[in-house]
């Protein structure tokens, strides 16, 4: 029996009111506490800050590899979701609407509906990127956002698995490749020194021309630039070291070198694409995925039965080397190289029956939703298979972000990535014995700083 006098009866024999039988409350988003809060912003949150947003801290990076410190992370949201169910929840943190998101439908909802509602320009993040990409797309709405996210999808070829320049490409890989394999051979090993360097040259050989491979002291512009971004609102914005990179940066575009992407902008600028912004971007994205890939030859490295299925991909496999590009993804998994995926409301949205308002904050932490291990098997072993069939983002899987605010670099690094790791793999490899990565216990947190491989 149902209808409005049994529930009316039913409330008022609870001690109810008559108006809140006919009247019900409407849903409301779940609240965490200010214990859980704070448990929330200092174990997920704290770490994050901590090793660097925009460059990493060596020493904290450190600090938490040796005390596994970041496993706390996941705790933490594991926690809030066991008292709060599959979120999302609201924090109590005043001044600031902010809500966590728990659940990969949630997660996949976000994502999937960016730029409207859920707009990829959060202030904390705007704050930050304006030190060094003001007008990047990352930092714009609206009609901004929609041209330069165009510009960026086609300079960067960015739903082709191989860019068209992919022949020039892999000649500046295999080039800056061999010189890494020389000073390997020179010196017993790879450091993590040593890869950054030639990985650089390698990015810069790409996005702006050869005659740029050399130029690191654009590099070390924007590295200065990214250290204030590690600050947002905290830090002054210094603007004429921010004009001295972006002078350098369009010396360099105004050569528009042939082979570069540098060359295609001219075809595919807008009066409000911005390039140099949106270079800005890519030098600072390809930092992250020289990291990811350092990472990724240690997993290989640690793992040789996998490092042995690799080169022989690298040697008679598809062209596309999907071993190689899941390697890396896999690496990106287990360490994500960008850990808090946020996204800001731009109206009232409707989750269940409650609403958040517009103006909330909204946190996708991935190391959570990657490492998950009360609801993911493989969570903290290498699982490459899972980029090699099935639909991972349904699970939360999320690497390179999703939906159409996904990474539009995400092709030209597996592509570049895979290429190096080929070349690379041409040596065997040996991890330290007190580094080496064991399969289903991966650390929490990677610190590629220390690390040498050396060679057998």
């Amino acid at each position: 029996m149902g209808g409005p006098v049994p529930a009316l009866i039913s409330v008022i024999a609870r001690g109810g009111s008559a108006c809140e039988a006919l009247h019900p409350p409407m849903p409301q988003l779940s609240r965490a506490t200010i214990r859980e809060t704070a448990a929330v912003l200092g174990q997920a949150v704290g770490p994050l800050f901590a090793k660097g947003m925009f460059v990493r801290r060596p020493s904290i990076v450190r600090l938490l590899h040796d005390t596994g410190a970041e496993l706390a992370e996941v705790r933490a949201l594991q926690a809030l979701r066991a008292r709060h169910g599959p979120g999302p929840v609201m924090l109590a943190t005043p001044g600031r609407r902010l809500a966590v998101v728990l659940d990969p439908a949630h997660a996949r909802r976000v994502l999937d509906e960016t730029p409207e509602p859920f707009e990829t320009d959060m202030a904390e993040k705007h704050a930050a990127l304006a030190h060094f990409e003001p007008r990047g797309s990352l930092a714009s709405r609206g009609e901004d956002r929609a041209e330069r996210r165009r510009f960026n999808d086609r300079v960067l070829d960015s739903a082709c698995p191989i860019h068209h320049l992919g022949g020039e490409m892999t000649a500046i890989v295999t080039a800056e490749a061999e010189a890494l394999l020389a000073r390997a051979d020179e010196e017993g090993g790879l450091s993590w020194g040593a890869f950054k360097d030639g990985w650089h040259c390698m990015a810069r050989g790409v996005v702006l021309g050869r005659s740029a491979a050399d130029d690191k002291e654009l590099s070390r512009l924007l590295i200065r630039l990214r250290g204030d971004a590690n600050w947002a609102f905290l830090k002054p914005k210094r603007r004429s070291l921010r004009e001295r990179f972006q002078a350098a940066v369009r010396a360099h575009l105004d050569r528009a070198e042939p082979g570069s992407l540098a060359s295609l902008m001219p075809a595919a600028n807008t009066p409000r694409a911005a390039p140099v912004d949106q270079v800005a971007q890519w030098l600072f994205a390809w930092d992250a995925a020289g990291i990811a890939t350092f990472r990724a030859l240690t997993l290989l490295a640690s793992l040789p039965g996998y490092a042995q299925s690799a080169r022989d991909e690298a040697l008679h496999g598809s062209p596309e080397l999907p071993l190689l590009r899941a390697t890396i993804l896999e690496s990106v998994r287990l360490w994500p190289t960008t850990p808090a995926i946020l996204r800001e409301t731009d109206r009232e949205t409707d989750w269940n029956g409650a609403t958040m308002p517009a103006g909330t904050g909204l946190l996708i932490h991935a190391p959570y939703f990657h490492r998950d291990d009360q609801r993911l098997a493989y969570a903290n072993r290498f699982a490459p298979e899972l980029w090699l069939g099935g639909d991972p983002e349904r699970v939360g899987l999320v690497p390179f972000s999703a939906g159409p605010g996904f990474c539009p670099a995400k092709q030209l690094v597996e592509f570049l990535g895979s290429h190096m790791l080929a070349h690379l793999l041409a040596r065997i490899w040996r991890v330290p014995e007190r580094r080496r990565l064991e399969q289903g216990r991966m650390p929490p947190t990677f610190d590629q700083f220390s690390l040498t491989l050396s060679l057998t």
